[in-house]
Parts: C-alpha cells; sequence; structure tokens
C-alpha cells in the first residue's frame, strides 16, 4: 500500500514510555516511520519535528493553538491522538490550521472500569495498607474495617463505554446504581439502572464514580457545593480527568470529614507528575502532597488504561487511524474523528 512520501509515512510522538515504542512497533504494519520524543509537547519542543505530516499525541501533551501554528508551519497533516479524551486540544485551531485530528474512543472501556472497581475495593478494605502490614508481621486487623458493597448506592456520571461497562461491574456487585448523563441508555435502563439529576445522584450515592468527559459544562463537577450535598463519609473515584474535580474542595471535604474515601487516576496538574519518576525529587504541588497525605485517599498514576488489551488496541486503531485519513481523507468510524 502507497502511503505517499517519506514525510508522510513518518510518525513522531510525543511523551512516549519504553511501552509506547514496544506496542507501536509491534503493531505497525503499515511500514510506517516512528520517531520518539520522550518530551512533552509544548511550544518549545515543537521545534523536535522535522519532514513530518503525522505527530502523535497523549493526554498531557500541550497542543494549542500556537502549537498547532507551529506543526501547520512544518507541514503536519495530522494529529493522532492515542487517548480517547481530547481536551487537551484546540479543535477550533485545528480547524483553522486545516489539520486533521483523530482519537481512540474506545480502547478498552473494561480497563478503565475496572480499575474504578479495584480503587473502590483497595479504600473500602485497605488491601493495599494490610498488605504492607504482613510483610511488616503485624497481623493485626485493626484499623481495616470495611464495609459490605452489597446493597450500596453507586452513582455514575457518565454512561459512554466505560460508564457502562463500569456499571455491569457495580451491578455484578449486587449495588443499587444510579446514573446521570445528558441521555439515558435504554439498554442500561433495562438492566436496572435509574437515570437521574445530578443533585439526586450527589445525595443518594455511598460511592461516585466520575466516567464523564472534561468540558466547560463538566469542568469542576465535584466543588464545594456538590460536596455538601453529599452523604457523610462518601466515596468518590476519579478515572476520567483530573479537571472534574476542584481539588482545593476537596481536599476541605476530607479535612472536615464529609469524604470519607477518595480515588483518583487523574489529577488536575499531573502534567507536571505523572509518567515520571519523581522519587529523588521534591515536589512542589502542595496539594498533590496534601492528598496523599490522607490515610483514605488513594492516587494512581493515569494507570486505568494500563493493560496489554487496552495499548494493543490503542497502537492498532491509532495505526488504522492514521492510514485511513492519508489513503482515504476519512475514518469510517466517526467517533475517531475530532477535525
Amino acid at each position: 500500500m502507497d502511503l505517499g512520501s517519506l514525510s508522510e509515512n513518518k510518525v513522531a510522538f510525543f511523551s512516549t514510555q519504553p511501552y509506547d515504542k514496544t506496542f507501536f512497533n509491534k503493531y505497525n504494519e503499515f511500514g510506517f516511520e516512528l520517531d520518539f520524543f520522550e518530551t512533552q509537547l509544548n511550544p518549545q519542543t515543537a521545534t523536535l519535528i522535522q519532514e513530518c505530516a503525522i505527530v502523535c499525541v497523549f493526554v498531557n501533551d500541550i497542543v494549542n493553538e500556537a502549537v498547532i501554528k507551529q506543526l501547520a508551519e512544518k507541514n503536519v497533516k495530522i494529529i493522532a491522538l492515542r487517548c480517547a479524551g481530547f481536551n487537551n486540544v484546540d479543535l477550533e485551531a485545528a480547524k483553522k490550521y486545516n489539520l486533521k485530528v483523530c482519537r481512540v474512543p474506545a480502547y478498552s472501556p473494561q480497563a478503565v472500569a475496572e480499575h474504578a472497581m479495584a480503587m473502590i475495593l483497595t479504600l473500602n478494605r485497605k488491601t493495599h495498607k494490610a498488605y504492607n502490614r504482613v510483610r511488616e508481621q503485624n497481623f493485626s486487623l485493626n484499623g481495616l474495617l470495611g464495609f459490605d458493597l452489597f446493597g450500596k448506592t453507586i452513582g455514575i456520571i457518565g454512561t459512554g463505554n466505560i460508564g457502562k461497562a463500569f456499571a455491569k461491574i457495580a451491578l455484578g456487585f449486587g449495588c443499587k446504581v444510579i446514573a446521570y448523563d445528558i441521555i439515558a441508555d435504554p439498554e442500561m435502563e433495562k438492566d436496572g439502572i435509574v437515570f437521574t439529576d445530578l443533585k439526586t445522584i450527589f445525595k443518594e450515592s455511598d460511592i461516585i464514580s466520575l466516567h464523564c468527559p472534561l468540558n466547560e459544562q463538566t469542568k469542576h463537577l465535584i466543588n464545594k457545593n456538590a460536596i455538601t450535598l453529599m452523604k457523610n463519609q462518601v466515596m468518590i473515584i476519579n478515572t476520567s480527568r483530573g479537571g472534574l474535580i476542584e481539588t482545593a474542595s476537596v481536599i476541605e471535604g476530607l479535612k472536615e470529614g464529609k469524604i470519607g474515601y477518595l480515588g483518583i487516576d487523574v489529577y488536575e496538574q499531573e502534567e507536571k507528575l505523572f509518567f515520571r519518576d519523581l522519587s529523588a525529587d521534591i515536589i512542589q504541588d502542595d496539594a498533590i502532597q496534601r492528598l496523599m497525605s490522607f490515610p483514605n485517599v488513594l492516587v494512581t498514576a493515569h494507570q486505568a488504561f494500563f493493560t496489554n488489551e487496552a495499548l494493543t488496541r490503542i497502537a492498532l486503531v491509532t495505526f488504522d487511524n492514521i492510514k485511513s485519513l492519508l489513503v482515504e481523507n476519512d475514518i469510517k468510524n466517526k467517533a475517531a474523528s475530532l477535525v
């Protein structure tokens, strides 16, 4: 298959990790030339791109108008996101400079949904603390008391592919599941899931799990007013986007004892922290340091997507998106095409 000139056959990857190289090299059946950069894409690092028509980015790369203008000047034609979220991309600027933008809308909903449930179980049954205790020959159960998930009310905000997968898992534990989305899902209603408004989600849920995209309407969805409506000792889980949570308000909720458990796989300022080894550094972000100081907070570093199945799917769909845009100037899966 002719994919065009050398520059049109070259893909520059930013924010790459060793596993990115492993999976993209393994599934590069179209013969693209792959150029991997560990650094984040931003206005300064865009200068690294040389004779390349395709740029592949991840969740914390900065793809604003300043970057997109540079990409256009370098004759980049396609911005391929190897993730589902696209809040870090200025789509209007991409249209303005005539760049195509594509994403991987559903790489493995189960991966993220299962991680959300893993966080719930860990926070509840404190298995992470029990593991460390036993390794130190401390077999006491004091401080490890949990609760039965069976019969508890779980509120799901966002019922796309991931929210739907998580709902099925929650039903399997015998939970009552209520949900909020712009449009109710008839299939989920058949399974016994009750769609309601946000206020009811906040008031009635023992556990709230966030699975909605980040946009102007959802930014800081979990804020002081929302927390005030919630049950005492509520559990909040976020495996979606860090900006859904107003960090300062959640810290206050934890300090006051209103929030009983918090599990976050994403963080509003994560681009300065996640996917890096900072074990020898002094972290300057006081908010994340404060969060990690609470015994009832669990932080994982954007790990929810990280399964063999998901990484395989990400590589295959990303390459297929690029190939379709180069050869046909279109993508059959419209959910994958953003511009």
